[in-house]
């Protein structure tokens, strides 16, 4: 199996499986609920991958964000770049970065509200992907597009799914482990395979804090889970939480659980 098809199968069957476990249809547009949740101020100077993507575009670059999500990199990357080109196929997603466009005065931002490979759009200097590609299945022409639409290709994932810290989880509420996404190593052999030797570079941010309460680590593990309430599963996690939680600076984080720090992976298409 080469390392496209082992990247896509791994999606295909962590989909079937989060399929299998939801009592409920997914809804149409999967971010309507969360989107608020990534508004910023794209002025902070607090947040390490940012700091780090903003020293890689000058003045006379056009951006190319693919996947931008709420604008929380599009919209900081556009007050030092000529322009930002934001894809971003989430209505609720291009709602939150045109209010929040507005709202900071924020006007060289060009959002295409269409997925990245029905997306046209012009040449841009720099094209940035930021924590999309886990769930991408066809990664070779999705790479391939932003290599034939930058100079420039700078992907960011994390060393492991953004979910992983919750994997641990899954067979003492579910009964069987969690099918993980693929993450930097599978994407580093999907590189090798296209013929890609990209620059790797770890960015060094500070542990997140966790839940604030016990009540809100319930809820938001058992919306990851795919638990419902008055439910057998349930009833398990609350019993498993506090053999897996602990307490520390304020909040309440899932012991033994790496720390996820962004690897941006770079390299010039053709070089």
């Amino acid at each position: 199996m080469s390392a496209t098809q082992r990247w896509t199968e791994m999606i295909r069957a962590e989909h079937a499986q989060s399929d299998s476990m939801r009592k409920d249809e997914p809804p149409a547009d999967s971010w309507s609920n969360s989107a608020q949740q990534f508004r910023a101020d794209p002025r902070r100077t607090d947040d390490g991958l940012l700091n780090h993507l903003r020293q890689l575009v000058t003045p006379e670059q056009v951006v190319l964000d693919v996947g931008a999500g709420g604008g929380r990199l599009a919209l900081p990357l556009a007050l030092v770049a000529q322009k930002v080109i934001a894809v971003e196929p989430s209505p609720s997603m291009c709602r939150v970065l045109r209010e929040t466009a507005a709202e900071f005065d924020v006007r060289n931002v060009d959002v295409v509200e269409s997925g990245w490979l029905e997306a046209e759009v012009g040449q841009a200097d720099v094209a940035i992907c930021a924590h999309v590609l886990y769930v991408i299945q066809d990664i070779e022409a999705f790479v391939r597009k932003m290599e034939r639409h930058a100079g420039l290709v700078l992907a960011v994932l994390y060393q492991a799914p953004p979910q992983s810290q919750v994997y641990r989880l899954w067979e003492p509420v579910h009964g069987v482990p969690r099918l993980p996404l693929p993450s930097l190593p599978e994407f580093l052999e999907v590189l090798e395979q296209l013929g890609v030797a990209p620059d790797v570079e770890v960015v060094r941010t500070e542990r997140n804090r966790g839940y604030d309460s016990l009540e809100t680590a319930k809820e938001q593990l058992a919306r990851r889970l795919y638990v419902t309430p008055e439910s057998p599963e349930m009833a398990r996690l609350e019993a498993l939480l506090p053999q897996v939680l602990e307490e520390k600076d304020g909040g309440f984080s899932i012991k033994g659980a790496i720390h996820l720090e962004p690897r941006v992976i770079s390299w010039r298409p053709g070089a």
